[in-house]
């Protein structure tokens, strides 16, 4: 049955280009997902955007000596090409900054202050007397009251995923001045998370469930089990959504009360474009809305936000949250103010032409239920072993000899024994299998039996042996070999379209084969064309020379820090 979905990926913060963690966490399967959707005939929006109003913003402005505005248009831009160069087929890439965000976000607040869901409530809040601010979240740091971690926000512990209040920090220093802050009364308006507690536990502890990850459903349990508190969605901050009422003037809306509602308008965005109806995206109960996020960002996505959703109560829940756990580099955590990362926009300069790879190992190595670790020996054995060896290897061969044999036409199929039939059931219950994993975002395991199909057509040749036969009196048994192989590379072409779409391309090319609906990939409708063009270079090896240079180049860049 076709179905509308409206797929989400978190919106990166625009302060700084992006790595492979970022990648793997939230990207490539949500990529992978929506591409498997749309090849599967249903009605897709996938839809992401650059978050421009975090305070990450700022800090990184005056640390570079300009202004917010240079930084979120500098950065935008090259996270977008960062994405076009990978093959994130958004329906819409936006921005946090643009006029109809700014609009639908201060529509929902002003929707949600006229129902009196918020509360009006004077605190202590962190002050940093010689700058003149108050410090927001990401204004301040300190240790971690949770893990003792001496490098915490004051939204989040980046080494234990905990989320924190400012003042809970333990012994604080403002980011701004690097001096201890004093406390200062301010208003502020607080979304009551605590009345929005029974709604939660039949959401999300009642209903199905079991299609969620364990980590996703472990922490969101843990949280409202412990008892929710209100939740300030006011900062005392000049970059931002002012808050659209005339009593807080000076405040701005905190970016995890703005940036989720950036899949609203960047929906509106593209649905403007296209000129249709945004409403059903968001508004039809029978269309699935599905998250795709890293761990840190589960509260925000399985709290937070639907809270905002039934608050207002003219919008769909998330159907599923399929988080991710962190991606390590080398056997240590990620970290951008180290620069202890692969950039993508540098990694294109090393190895341009080479998305496919590394969506692949990403994908190979993706770190769906643990947290996992990319190692650049590691991206190597799978491109020389799996890519090149496996899948490279088996098209090449086919292609070889086809030209080789039969003037590179495709030779018509003869009658076939009972081992055949199997086999040739065999290769046509990949799609589904493949299917089967996707649908359960187990994109390890899918990619994984990709792999699988090519093992399966390298085996097949290596036991039929069509250049010995061709030289015997079982010469016509080769033109059934090389159609079933033929077969299993058109299989291949469509298949692998979700995690390599450049590949799929060239395969697409080489075998004169069309893009079909993933449920018509049958035996019943053979995947062969009468003819084949010319190969091209699929995957190259990678040598030992240029894994050193980018480990050198790894722990250089590291240095340069300290």
């Amino acid at each position: 049955m076709k179905k509308r979905y409206t797929i989400t990926s978190a919106l990166p913060y625009a302060n700084g280009p992006i790595h492979i963690g970022h990648l793997a966490g939230a990207y490539i399967p949500a990529d992978i997902y929506s591409r498997y959707l749309r090849l599967s005939g249903h009605d897709v929006c996938f839809v992401c955007g650059s978050d421009e109003h975090g305070a990450a913003i700022p800090i990184r402005a005056k640390k570079e000596g300009t202004t917010a505005q240079n930084i979120i248009d500098k950065y935008h831009f090259i996270i977008k090409e960062s994405f076009i160069n990978f093959g994130i087929s958004f329906d819409n890439y936006s921005r946090t900054s643009s006029k109809i965000h700014h609009e639908t976000a201060s529509g929902f607040f002003k929707d949600l202050n006229d129902k009196n869901i918020f509360i009006e409530k004077e605190s202590d809040q962190l002050y940093d007397a010689s700058e003149k601010q108050f410090l927001a979240d990401r204004f301040v740091e300190g240790e971690c009251p949770k893990c003792n971690f001496d490098g915490a926000y004051g939204d989040q512990c980046e080494n234990c995923g905990s989320t924190l209040n400012p003042n809970e920090l333990i012994n604080p220093r403002s980011k701004l001045s690097g001096n201890k802050p004093t406390l200062k009364k301010t208003k502020h308006w607080f979304l009551p998370l605590n009345n929005f507690e029974p709604f939660l536990k039949e959401w999300f502890l009642i209903e199905k469930k079991d299609e969620w990850k364990s980590n996703v459903f472990g922490q969101v349990k843990s949280w409202i089990q412990e008892g929710l508190k209100p939740r300030a969605i006011t900062r005392d901050l000049d970059w931002g959504i002012p808050v659209p009422i005339k009593e807080a003037i000076g405040k701005v809306l905190y970016v995890w009360f703005d940036a989720p509602i950036g899949y609203i308008s960047a929906t509106k965005e593209w649905a403007k474009r296209e000129k249709i109806d945004w409403k059903p995206y968001w508004q039809d109960p029978k269309t699935e809305l599905v998250h795709f996020i890293g761990k840190d960002n589960i509260v925000f996505h399985c709290i937070i936000f639907p809270s905002i959703l039934k608050a207002s109560n003219k919008y769909i829940l998330p159907t599923n949250v399929p988080a991710n756990e962190f991606l390590n580099l080398e056997g240590k955590k990620i970290s951008t103010s180290k620069n202890w990362a692969i950039w993508l926009h540098e990694y294109m300069e090393d190895f341009p032409e080479m998305q496919d790879t590394l969506r692949y190992v990403l994908t190979a190595n993706a770190p769906e239920n643990k947290d996992n670790d990319f190692t650049w020996k590691d991206f190597q054995a799978k491109n020389n072993n799996e890519l090149v060896a496996i899948l490279g290897n088996f098209i090449n061969r086919v292609v070889v000899l086809t030209q080789k044999y039969y003037a590179s036409k495709v030779p018509s199929i003869g009658a076939l024994n009972d081992k055949e039939q199997d086999l040739i059931s065999e290769i046509y219950s990949f799609p589904k299998k493949i299917g089967d994993s996707i649908d359960k975002f187990k994109f390890r395991e899918a990619v994984n039996i990709i792999i699988d199909l090519a093992r399966l057509g390298n085996k097949y040749l290596a036991d039929e042996e069509p250049w010995k036969l061709i030289k015997t009196e079982d010469s016509e048994k080769v033109k059934t070999i090389m159609n079933i192989s033929l077969q299993i590379c058109g299989v291949l072409g469509l298949v692998c379209e979700p995690f390599l779409p450049n590949t799929s391309e060239k395969l697409k090319t080489i075998f004169n084969i069309k893009s079909i609906e993933w449920s018509s990939i049958s035996k019943d409708s053979p995947i062969v064309s009468y003819k084949i063009e010319k190969s091209s270079l699929l995957f190259r090896k990678i040598e030992d020379q240029e894994i050193e240079l980018q480990l050198a180049k790894l722990n250089e860049s590291k240095q340069l820090k300290e």
